[in-house]
């Protein structure tokens, strides 16, 4: 049986491994890193629980990944982010606090997709500003396909403005 080699990172830790089958990433961070804050939900990328944010090699800036259909043999060389890797130790991220604070969660499945959709809303913002009359659009255009089945919207959209109004 023959496995390929790959080396990548996760949350700025170096990852060797050899992949032996196609595992999907989401996979890969519950079985083989215990990490087990990224959810699977529909399993087919749809619903976007299941994001989390990549650099490929030569990028700059984040891009989104859904972790449920990504192949871990595709990582070869990136940087990924999941929801351990926002908070510094027992620090939660200004993101974390805020959706904290607006309650925006109620049984907190979809929470680390729509952290991680705020974490690359952050990064693109500070790569590409907009006008705050846009913002709205912005975060529509780049949220409204995440799924959250309690129907926390409006909370997440409140603490989504309150952090990305703060950008300069």
């Amino acid at each position: 049986m023959n496995s390929t080699k790959i080396h990548f990172y996760v949350n700025d830790k170096a990852v060797e491994t050899h992949i032996l089958t196609e595992m999907s990433l989401a996979d890969f961070l519950h079985e083989k890193l215990g990490l087990t804050g990224t959810k699977v939900s529909c399993g087919i990328g749809i619903c976007k629980a299941c994001t989390v944010a990549v650099t490929a090699p030569g990028a700059r800036g984040l891009e989104r990944v859904q972790a449920c259909i990504m192949p871990v043999s595709a990582l070869q060389g990136y940087r990924i982010i999941t929801i351990e890797g926002l908070a510094s130790g027992n620090t939660l991220s200004p993101q974390q606090l805020t959706v904290l604070k607006n309650f925006s969660f109620q049984c907190g499945y979809c929470a680390p997709g729509f952290l991680m959709g705020i974490t690359l809303m952050i990064d693109h913002l500070k790569r590409n500003p907009i006008k705050k009359s846009d913002m709205h659009l912005f975060i529509k255009e780049n949220m409204g396909d995440h799924i959250c089945r309690c129907s926390g919207y409006n909370k997440y959209y409140e603490a989504m403005n309150e952090i990305l109004l703060k950008l300069e």
